[in-house]
């Protein structure tokens, strides 16, 4: 059987997605090399919560998740890896990233752009289609995000100075679409209370003073972008080709339109663009 560990719930305690989950129903043990585990809760599809007798095996038994269409093992795991990687938790790599190299961030910063980071640990919606009717009815996994005050503080600077903020891939849009979501609620109701009995040119005031498009966010999020979302922080978008029936493009679609979508994935296929993982990308402004 495979196990693809998915997100660390507490000490030796995993979330995972389990082929074939037909096989393994609450209860079943399993032994890995030594290693013991046992299924605690029996979930939706093939997901399943596992408990392993000791966490550090995992780093020694375990492999990187490739994609299928991958078929060579990687004999450097750090090639599946964005070169600004730093916190462990992903179950697959940002695939944007890929296509930065230390010289290409170099040459970007000679240029005058600055580079800001956040943390988004991606989980099963980037494997599983959507297979509702209707994608509102698809059930949104949460994914774990981190952006921290500084990057809250540059990202606002750089909204108040007019320059663009152009994300590398849809994990940084979730993410940040969170964090400015978060912001908006945060002011809602104190611009209920400012606005009240006063007069336009007062409120308009107030509201200039207290305005904050992105607010720092660490937590869970099942944010769900689709076709009629409003975008609140990015201006651009760089981001590898996604299959049909896909989140990612479905996000894409939101943000880009679906008509420019489905004519620039036909010029991807007209030039012989290569798709996937170390595929080609497109920038959306």
């Amino acid at each position: 059987m495979e196990l693809l560990l998915l997100r660390r719930m507490g000490p030796g305690l995993w979330e995972a997605l389990v082929r074939p989950g037909r096989r393994v129903s609450k209860g079943t043990r399993i032994e890995l090399e030594g290693l013991q585990g046992e299924v605690l809760e029996q979930m939706e599809g093939a997901l399943r919560v596992l408990r392993f007798s000791d966490e550090e095996a995992l780093e020694r038994l375990g492999q990187v998740p490739l994609p299928p269409y991958i078929k060579l093992p990687l004999e450097d795991p750090e090639r599946y890896q964005t070169i600004y990687a730093r916190v462990k938790g992903s179950a697959a790599a940002p695939t944007a990233g890929l296509h930065f190299t230390p010289e290409l961030l170099r040459c970007l910063m000679e240029r005058g752009i600055q580079f800001a980071f956040v943390t988004l640990h991606v989980g099963l919606d980037t494997f599983s289609p959507v297979r509702a009717a209707d994608p509102g009815d698809h059930p949104m996994h949460k994914e774990y995000g981190e952006l921290t005050p500084q990057v809250a503080q540059q990202l606002n600077q750089a909204k108040a100075e007019g320059r663009r903020i152009i994300c590398v891939g849809t994990t940084s849009v979730r993410v940040l679409e969170q964090a400015a979501l978060k912001a908006e609620e945060t002011a809602r109701p104190k611009l209920d209370t400012l606005t009240e009995g006063n007069t336009q040119s007062e409120s308009g005031a107030c509201l200039g003073e207290s305005e904050k498009r992105i607010e720092a966010f660490c937590g869970w999020t099942d944010l769900f972008i689709l076709p009629g979302h409003r975008f609140r922080a990015l201006d651009g978008l760089i981001t590898n080709f996604h299959l049909p029936r896909s989140t990612l493009l479905m996000l894409v679609t939101a943000f880009a339109g679906r008509e420019h979508v489905l004519e620039a994935y036909q010029e991807a296929m007209r030039q012989g663009y290569r798709f996937y993982s170390f595929g080609d990308a497109m920038l959306i402004l």
